[in-house]
């Protein structure tokens, strides 16, 4: 085939009701639906050009040529792509992020969202939206919600068909202000894959699930009503009660360090003060934190001066994956 070439943009998309433990590993299928928004200024680039010449595919992540179990993962993913477009075509891959990778920031969500969409385009391959999310989700769940833009639900389901994720509100529909408090830039010992199995071995987890059940009506109502309060405060027990079952699994997973603590005390003291806002942590020691328009400057400043916090990523509600015009190579 001659070279095909595309780039996408995809951005991280961070849960505000957690998605952790699947009904089926191999497809990456949630035990349950849930509820993020993309991050406008956090994301990953990656360009994808197939080539007829290529012995193998060609990889390399933030400058470095990739190693260990990511190759596979990053091949294995390559390949669905190209059994859909009817070629055996090797890739050279090169992925950009502007975040620290592996470090609970949903970097695996933005990287194959944007792996997925641009060996699509690459491929001449014509997918609705829908159909690149699901894709996407094979690679890595939470990359089904990096897809949309905005708001977004990822539905759960025992089928592959069945389980994508949507916009439930544009980007635009609410100026919420978000900053990812950076406390280790390290990558996690224990990846979410790894997690996600661990998770049916907690006792915690049936009352999670059951929980869930409930909060993901509530969040989404919350969400079109703009009741700040409401979001907030069900997607902060959210997260302490994934971390719970984290903590509880055997083996137990610890993605807490004493500063990621700091954070969630300092926000909880802030809000105790007047200050609307709210943490929620992914997999990982990094704390992102939601606060309304009015409240977003005042938040960074203080997230900033905060002992132990290395840098501050700031953000607005991000938009869909999306092509860009200029490759990285």
């Amino acid at each position: 085939m001659p070279s095909a070439k595309a780039t996408c943009i995809a951005h991280s998309n961070i849960a505000l009701i957690k998605y952790w433990g699947n009904r089926n590993d191999a497809l990456r299928l949630p035990m349950t639906n849930s509820i993020g928004f993309a991050l406008d200024g956090v994301f990953t680039t990656t360009t994808v050009e197939f080539q007829a010449g290529l012995a193998a595919d060609a990889i390399e992540f933030d400058g470095k040529p990739a190693a260990g179990p990511a190759v596979a993962r990053t091949v294995k993913h390559l390949d669905l792509l190209r059994g859909l477009a009817g070629t055996a075509a090797r890739a050279r891959v090169v992925s950009r992020n502007n975040f620290p990778m592996g470090a609970g920031v949903a970097s695996s969500a933005s990287g194959f969202a944007a792996l997925t969409c641009a060996a699509a385009w690459a491929l001449g391959l014509d997918l609705p939206e829908r159909e690149l999310s699901r894709l996407a989700r094979r690679g890595s769940g939470s990359a089904a919600r990096s897809v949309p833009g905005g708001f977004v639900e990822w539905h759960a389901s025992d089928t592959d068909a069945g389980s994508y994720a949507e916009t439930i509100a544009p980007p635009d529909y609410w100026r919420l202000r978000f900053a990812v408090a950076i406390v280790s830039t390290g990558e996690k010992p224990v990846g979410s894959t790894e997690g996600h199995t661990l998770a049916h071995t907690s006792p915690l987890y049936a009352a999670r699930l059951a929980q869930v059940e409930d909060d993901i009506p509530a969040v989404r109502a919350a969400l079109l009503q703009r009741d700040f309060n409401a979001v907030g405060g069900i997607a902060e027990a959210d997260c302490l009660s994934m971390h719970a079952v984290m903590m509880t699994s055997r083996p137990s997973l610890l993605y807490w360090t004493p500063e990621t603590l700091a954070v969630m005390r300092a926000v909880r003291a802030w809000r105790a003060g007047g200050l609307d806002c709210y943490f929620t942590i992914d997999a990982g020691p990094n704390v992102i934190v939601m606060a309304t328009a009015g409240a977003g400057d005042e938040m960074e400043r203080r997230l900033r001066a905060l002992p132990g916090v290395r840098n501050v990523l700031a953000s607005g509600v991000g938009g869909a994956a999306r092509r860009l015009d200029t490759d990285l190579f």
